[in-house]
């Protein structure tokens, strides 16, 4: 495949690096000078130090050339970024179809990916990617095991058996709001884990927090129109279960500075990326109550990043809460 990547961050070089050992990938960057540093030293030394562009990964600051003669258009932008690079590629008339990679809700109206294709480019074969995985152990060629979910089974199955690899291992879904809505919601959960093991509460409180996670993820994604089973795969359980187990998730650490009492600004600075949980936790909980679905995870997510709450105090409350019959989620 003739591949296009928009967005030359962490996940975005990463996934070309991989994917340029069997297709052809250009890479674009609107920042022209991020591009010729690139060139430069053939490495992301900005979002991806340590893991070198092999020579078959074509980088183009220009828009309209690296649409131009592309089957397919991969968005690696954060779900802030999504509609203005969409209204970018809908302006140079491409319809090329196009494969997001954000996951979270758009502010401030708590809408999927999908729906902010929807809003701007209308009609066209589309699909998220989703799934556990790290930039980093992508752009060493670690296996990683993703979902592609499309409203169009059989662009998704095209799609997933061409970007499939011994390494990369794409698999197909139809179920796009639960893939959709289980990338969203593992980022809040995550810095819920976070704070969890940043007091020090042990591992049986973990994995019930995961459990439970899963939990609320699955009621709000089948509230949303989402198929429950689809939370069991990769882009639900296996997603949730990295993001909060894995030293390198991002929102995670967020948490573990949490329990700490450190500012969320200052924890954000420090991380240099994106902590997309930190911006969708809020959005989750508005679209939640919309519909009536209960999450008291995300809750106490929420009162500790906006309302500043200690989380040590929110997370005694969420742990005294009445325990339910556990079948009824």
């Amino acid at each position: 495949m003739n591949i296009v990547i928009l967005g030359a961050g962490a996940w975005g070089t990463a996934l070309g690096i991989n994917l340029s050992a069997a297709h052809a990938v250009t890479l674009w960057a609107r920042d022209r000078q991020q591009i010729a540093a690139m060139r430069s030293h053939r490495s992301n030394q900005r979002y991806l130090p340590g893991h070198a562009l092999p020579p078959a990964l074509s980088l183009e600051p220009d828009l309209s050339a690296a649409l131009h003669g592309r089957d397919a258009v991969i968005v690696a932008a954060t779900v802030a970024g999504l509609r203005p690079l969409l209204q970018m590629i809908d302006a140079t008339g491409c319809k090329t179809p196009v494969i997001w990679l954000c996951k979270g809700f758009e502010r401030p109206d708590a809408r999927l990916p999908h729906e902010v294709y929807a809003e701007t480019m209308g009609s066209g074969y589309c699909a998220v990617l989703s799934g556990p995985s790290f930039a980093q152990e992508v752009a060493a060629g670690l296996p990683t095991a993703l979902t592609l979910a499309s409203s169009d089974p059989g662009f998704a199955t095209a799609t997933a058996q061409a970007l499939h690899s011994p390494t990369l291992r794409v698999y197909s879904h139809d179920d796009i709001v639960g893939v959709e809505v289980g990338g969203a919601v593992k980022n809040v959960i995550a810095i819920a884990a976070g704070v969890c093991d940043g007091l020090g509460l042990g591992l049986n409180a973990r994995a019930a927090l995961i459990t439970r996670g899963l939990a609320e993820m699955t009621r709000f994604g089948v509230a949303l129109g989402a198929r429950a089973e689809t939370f069991m795969g990769l882009a639900g359980m296996g997603d949730l279960i990295l993001t909060c187990t894995g030293d390198l998730s991002r929102n995670r650490r967020v948490g573990l500075a949490l329990a700490k009492g450190t500012a969320v600004a200052q924890t954000q600075a420090s991380l240099g990326h994106v902590a997309e949980g930190v911006f969708t936790a809020t959005e989750v909980q508005r679209r939640a109550r919309a519909c009536g679905v209960e999450m008291p995870i995300t809750d106490a997510v929420c009162r500790v990043i906006e309302q500043q709450e200690s989380a040590e105090s929110v997370a005694r409350e969420l742990l005294a809460r009445n325990a339910k019959p556990e079948q009824r989620r």
